[in-house]
């Protein structure tokens, strides 16, 4: 057995052994092994079968897959120059190794094959949708394309690639770079005292005097929601929103990567014949057309924004209670905190008292208990750092069927945001039945003191949300690799489960039993509980005509924007807040800079499916508010007809498959407090 800890494929990463100079060796062997492997399959002269073609090219996707997800991992989580220089060289390499594997026309033909035969109708309706889905990828990865264009698609590829990572690296960087110390205590009036403890170890860890803020979120947002000091609100929330930008470092801009990514994109998918790159990008979702998506958002947007223009309306004539006669974007948190502490008598930090760690996550690991008929418990493996945990998932009979890590704090060096991320997904092989394992990975504040980790409601619901993702990984019976777990899910079906799980964290059936003060230790008080319901839904319009600013802004840049002319991605994002928002940041605000999600992650043309799927969620959550909210007969048939298909199926087919009929807007609209009164 080799002596890399990456190229070990029995059991869970050894991250107690995983090194920078581990990287290059592995995965230059993996490259080397995939391409003899494809010349052995593309030349063998047998006809090719689900067992002799289609597994062994899934075999090895496998294990370069499972090879890389650490490093990948790694670098998001614990970031050194070392392993980023490890890892985007190497990131090259993969790039041009699949750009040649999905452009190579003799494995597209011997799939085509397979689809073709008369022993297709054989194969399992889940083999059957991995062929199908090769085919189609094959296809979009250029395999069609005569010689020259593809090697422009595979040098489009690369450079995309290249790019998008810095994009990353950028925002992270500008992120970590920024600090700002406040060394007189009267400018810290407002702020929670967990807050001013958590800035005053920064500092010390610093070395300075004073308190330490910095644009990472925990110490970012009780700023921005609870300073009374608007000096201070607008220091941060101006770093914040212009990161990444000409008002920076010229060598952490993102600006002239936004021209040249969507530049790629759009000669991309045009090289595939479509008209432009959403098409493209929409040919493996659950969405027909950029036309269907702009409706969507059209019609949610006509139902929010009389609810939004109300709530602002309402925020403005407040401001002006406090004093506050012209209100800026720094100033609008603070405005809509010290109204909801009015309206409905209590703060985010009132009730973050009542949620610390050990009583969330018991509370979580119990309603998954209750509902989909599993054990979660404690369990042990190396990790990447001292933050992180290991637990195991059993199924009734005592035996494990998962496993996951938890990372729950900020720290530097680590990425921002929440999500899940597969490590090792589920298959069966020669050797047995292999399980899966996720990644967990939030930014929540992490204990001050000798008090543990609390955390705000929001945050509970993040959990709840990252943990619905790893719980579609996790519980899978799919088989076979390529479409078990979140595999092969279409992008605009990702998040229901994960956005249905958030709907517990409104229930008081649940909450009851998950709270506990972090001085007193009592539960939280229903009277509490019964204004965090009642306040639910505060704002709630300006909180949805955001998320559709956002998902109009991505769809039009992809579908309508021409990148070879004199607009640019800010001036798309001006034009479309002319139309739907209520609240409009300053002119120097650089969203586009920092939106990850499009310029780096896997939302291009895409970020509408977190309200595609709110939709799916709330309406397949309704089912529980008909049965019971903690209904194992509700919690089994979602087990049953939608994590445990993974994406072994369109997802629609499992959405009806659970809920007997296609999905509506109204649970959506009515969960949001904007239902037909």
């Amino acid at each position: 057995m080799s002596s890399n800890p990456l190229l070990q494929f029995s059991g869970l990463p050894k991250f107690n052994e995983i090194k920078p100079e581990h990287v290059t060796p592995a995965i230059d062997q993996l490259i080397a092994e995939g391409r003899a492997l494809v010349e052995t399959l593309a030349n063998s002269e047998s006809t090719p079968s689900w067992e002799n073609f289609a597994l062994a090219f899934e075999n090895h996707s496998e294990k370069l897959g499972r090879a890389w997800g650490p490093i990948g991992h790694m670098n998001a989580v614990v970031n050194t120059p070392e392993l980023r220089e490890a890892y985007n060289g190497n990131l090259a390499k993969l790039t041009a190794y699949y750009s040649d594997l999905s452009q190579d026309e003799r494995l597209y033909t011997k799939f085509k094959e397979i689809q073709s035969s008369k022993d297709f109708s054989e194969l399992t309706a889940t083999q059957q949708k991995i062929i199908n889905n090769e085919v189609r990828d094959f296809k979009l990865g250029g395999a069609e394309l005569a010689a020259d264009k593809k090697a422009r698609f595979k040098a489009i590829a690369e450079k995309l690639s290249k790019i998008t990572s810095q994009f990353e690296e950028n925002i992270l960087d500008t992120t970590n770079d920024f600090s700002h110390l406040v060394t007189d205590e009267p400018t810290l009036s407002g702020l929670p005292e967990d807050a001013i403890q958590a800035a005053k170890s920064a500092a010390t860890e610093a070395d300075k005097e004073g308190w330490l803020f910095t644009l990472h979120f925990p110490s970012y947002l009780p700023v921005l929601q609870y300073a009374d000091n608007a000096e201070l609100r607008e220091t941060l929330y101006r770093a914040y929103a212009t990161r990444a930008s000409e008002f920076g470092k010229p060598e952490w801009d993102n600006t002239p990567l936004i021209a040249d990514i969507l530049k790629l994109r759009e000669e991309e998918s045009k090289l595939l014949d479509f008209n432009n790159y959403a098409e493209a990008s929409l040919a493996t979702k659950m969405a027909d057309s950029p036309a269907q998506v702009k409706d969507f958002l059209a019609t949610l947007a006509q139902r929010a924004k009389p609810y939004a223009e109300k709530d602002m309306a309402e925020l403005t004539a407040y401001a002006e209670e406090l004093g506050i006669t012209d209100m800026q974007a720094w100033d609008v948190a603070y405005v809509g905190e010290k109204l909801r502490q009015e309206k409905y008598a209590f703060s985010d930090q009132e009730v973050k008292q009542y949620f610390p760690e050990d009583k969330v996550k018991a509370g979580l690991f119990k309603v998954t208990e209750t509902i989909f008929n599993v054990e979660v418990v404690n369990a042990d493996a190396p990790t990447w750092h001292d933050d992180a945990s290991f637990y195991q998932i059993n199924n009734t009979q005592g035996q494990p069927i998962a496993y996951f890590y938890l990372d729950l704090y900020a720290r530097k060096g680590k990425r921002g945001g929440a999500w899940m991320d597969e490590c090792i997904t589920r298959r069966r092989t020669a050797q047995g039945l292999e399980l899966p394992v996720a990644y967990l990975t939030c930014n929540f504040s992490a204990p001050v003191g000798d008090k543990p980790a609390l955390f705000t409601h929001d945050e509970v619901e993040t959990l709840f949300h990252e943990f619905g993702h790893g719980l579609h990984h996790m519980l899978t019976q799919v088989d076979e690799y390529s479409v078990s777990g979140i595999k092969g899910v279409e992008w605009d079906a990702v998040e229901l489960p994960s956005q249905f799980m958030e709907n517990f964290c409104w229930e008081w059936e649940v909450i009851s039993h998950m709270t506990s003060h972090v001085d007193t230790g009592k539960p939280l008080p229903r009277e509490l509980f019964d204004k965090m319901v009642a306040a639910k839904n505060y704002h709630a319009g300006m909180q949805t005509l955001r998320q559709v600013e956002f998902a109009l802004f991505d769809i039009r840049l992809h579908s309508e924007f021409n990148p070879n002319g004199n607009q640019t991605a800010q001036d798309v994002i001006e034009q479309v807040r002319d139309e739907v928002a209520v609240l409009r940041p300053p002119a120097w605000n650089r969203f586009p800079n920092n939106f990850s999600h499009i310029f780096a992650g896997g939302y291009a043309a895409g970020y509408y499916s977190y309200k595609w799927a709110e939709v799916l969620s709330a309406d397949a959550y309704s089912l529980f508010e008909e049965l019971g909210v903690l209904s194992e007969e509700a919690g089994s048939r979602f087990k049953t007809e939608v994590l445990e298909q993974g994406g072994s199926r369109p997802a629609m087919e499992s959405f009806i498959a659970f809920r007997g009929r296609e999905p509506n807007m109204d649970a959506l609209l009515r969960h949001n407090g904007m239902g037909q009164s």
